[in-house]
């Protein structure tokens, strides 16, 4: 007996921090999505795919939906509600370390509110971090929202990324609530971002280890130049990237080179093995930073950088 294939698009959302993009990474198999400590490092609304012989499973990693406090913000902002009204389900990260709170109950609210609702998975993640008993009381937290929210929860899944624990499950789950459908892509392809973006977002997450206040969310990466190097032998290629930090002042511009450009060696090393794990090359990265002033509150320059 053969099954209907089955194909669409579907997203995570939660507050800042819920666990959205290691659960998109892990899902693919892949790193498509940068995950830090830090909250709202999401810039785009970057694709992860998942290709089975009977399905075919297109993860959005979207920006989390937040109170923006610059124009960057309010742009993130109406790609996450964009993204939202276009895909078939909606899976709803709320961690299991932390009790539901007005933020969790916000951005439910906000799915529940579309004219096209998508289907949604409730995501009880981070359950490595908690003991069986506070799983529970999570879940029939989770539970009480259909009721009080106006809205139904396909599926309630405890997961966890970190530990690789139902993760397939939370897979699966969201693959038999796809609409029958064709393969929109190629298989064995991962992702449809351009190596150039994917890239910078690992820079830019070697840059984000260690940086603390507002200085991660005045950090963005521009990939100036990409390329294989010329008369190199085929079997030792060497790509060679040029790329840019772009921060908002100069005295974030010091943080970033460090005392005697020490931190700035650290990212480009960090960033350097990332970018050669995810492309399979040995890479030269020759890293700059450049002040913008105010980049995230001006239009002309947030276009410039591609938002």
């Amino acid at each position: 007996m053969t099954t209907e294939h089955r194909s669409g698009f579907a997203c995570f959302v939660g507050r800042p921090n819920a666990g959205k993009s290691t659960l998109t990474n892990a899902i693919v198999g892949s790193k498509v999505a940068i995950a830090s400590s830090k909250p709202q490092t999401t810039r785009h609304a970057v694709k992860g795919i998942v290709t089975r012989p009977d399905a075919q499973l297109v993860l959005i990693d979207t920006p989390g939906l937040h109170k923006p406090r610059t124009l960057l913000g309010e742009r993130l902002n109406d790609v996450v509600r964009a993204t939202w009204s276009e895909v078939d389900v909606v899976g709803v990260c709320l961690p299991a370390n932390q009790r539901i709170g007005p933020g969790d109950t916000y951005l439910v609210k906000q799915v529940a509110e579309l004219r096209k609702r998508p289907k949604l998975v409730a995501l009880a993640t981070k359950s490595d971090l908690v003991s069986p008993a506070r799983m529970r009381e999570h879940l029939l937290a989770i539970g009480a929202l259909e009721e009080s929210m106006g809205l139904r929860w396909e599926h309630i899944i405890p997961v966890s990324a970190v530990a690789d624990d139902q993760v397939d499950v939370v897979a699966d789950e969201i693959i038999g609530l796809l609409p029958p459908g064709p393969a929109y892509y190629p298989d064995g392809e991962i992702t449809d971002e351009p190596d150039e973006t994917l890239v910078a977002e690992l820079i830019r997450e070697a840059a984000l280890e260690g940086v603390r206040d507002e200085l991660p969310h005045s950090i963005m990466v521009v990939v100036d130049e990409m390329g294989l190097r010329e008369g190199r032998p085929d079997d030792k290629p060497l790509l060679d990237v040029f790329a840019s930090m772009v921060v908002e002042r100069d005295s974030q511009k010091g943080i970033m080179i460090g005392h005697k450009g020490s931190r700035l060696r650290d990212v480009g090393t960090a960033a350097r093995m990332q970018i050669q794990a995810l492309l399979g090359t040995p890479v030269h990265l020759d890293l700059k930073i450049k002040v913008m002033k105010d980049w995230q509150r001006d239009a002309k320059s947030l276009n410039r950088l591609g938002f």
